[in-house]
């Protein structure tokens, strides 16, 4: 079924998973999470590799693609609300959750505040972690997203790509964006980085992902090579690192969706040797 009646939200996600001999061992499941104004299609570069050795889950998070649009609850929290329902509805204990941006934050949180349920995470250009210079420019989106979602979202996305991004890339965000819910724009940006549990700007994101617990792997952009090195001071796992891939816009993993599958894969294969060890 690709719809999942949470209570006051309507979750739109695939499930999909290798065929496995009965009895036979499978590695814990994928979670993928989209970013801010996109959706789970952003993965489809990525399910048919995963989907050979692990079950993959894919939802679109509340506002966003086929998901329902409450009028409220945008914050992290909210997102990471629903998909641990929507795992207990599935019948899914662990995971293995890889995040985009906004999706880096949730995935987090599910570490952090639900350590049993996360085995490793996977933060693709993280929205967490922003300088407070940088987010000394915040204010003014969060009131441009009041006033006119669209027209703010749009003008903020220029900034995701670099000259070597497509161009079927930019309009594809550009479609993605006008699909999204207004609210769910105008919200959830801003409820990363303000208010009650918000912890997308330091020093309040070193606080929470220092309870990061298990192995992290980030992958962030080259725009935001600084904050990698930052990031590896917060590890607690061995086994995590913070890489800058050279080159790399905000969407990295889809501009290079077979270097960043090979680079994800054999990260995974070393977390799974160790679990089996």
């Amino acid at each position: 079924m690709a719809y999942a009646d949470l209570g006051e939200v309507r979750l739109f996600y695939t499930d999909d998973a290798p065929d496995a001999a009965p009895g036979a061992p499978s590695p814990d499941p994928v979670l993928l999470v989209h970013g801010y104004g996109a959706d789970s299609a952003d993965w489809s570069f990525h399910i048919p590799a995963l989907a050979e050795r692990r079950r993959v889950i894919a939802p679109d998070l509340r506002g966003h693609g086929r998901s329902s649009a409450p009028a409220t609850g945008y914050r992290t929290a909210d997102f990471t609300a629903d998909l641990v329902a929507l795992l207990d509805r599935l019948g899914v204990e662990r995971v293995v959750a890889i995040g985009h941006s906004l999706g880096t934050l949730v995935v987090s949180a599910l570490a952090v505040e639900h350590p049993d349920r996360v085995r490793a995470l996977v933060c693709v250009d993280p929205g967490y972690g922003q300088p407070e210079e940088v987010a000394a420019y915040f204010p003014a989106m969060y009131d441009g997203l009041a006033a006119d979602p669209y027209a703010t979202a749009l003008a903020n996305d220029a900034w995701c790509y670099t000259p070597a991004s497509p161009r079927w890339l930019r309009e594809w965000h550009r479609r993605k964006i006008l699909g999204t819910a207004p609210q769910a724009l105008a919200e959830a940006f801003p409820a990363m980085y303000r208010g009650e549990g918000a912890f997308g700007v330091r020093p309040a994101a070193e606080r929470y992902l220092a309870g990061r617990a298990c192995p992290v792997l980030s992958c962030w952009s080259a725009a935001q090579a600084g904050s990698a090195a930052w990031e590896g001071g917060l590890f607690k796992h061995p086994a995590s690192r913070a890489e800058v891939w050279p080159g790399g816009g905000h969407r990295l993993h889809a501009e290079r969706p077979e270097e960043f599958l090979f680079v994800v894969g054999a990260w995974l294969g070393d977390i799974d040797k160790e679990m089996s060890a």
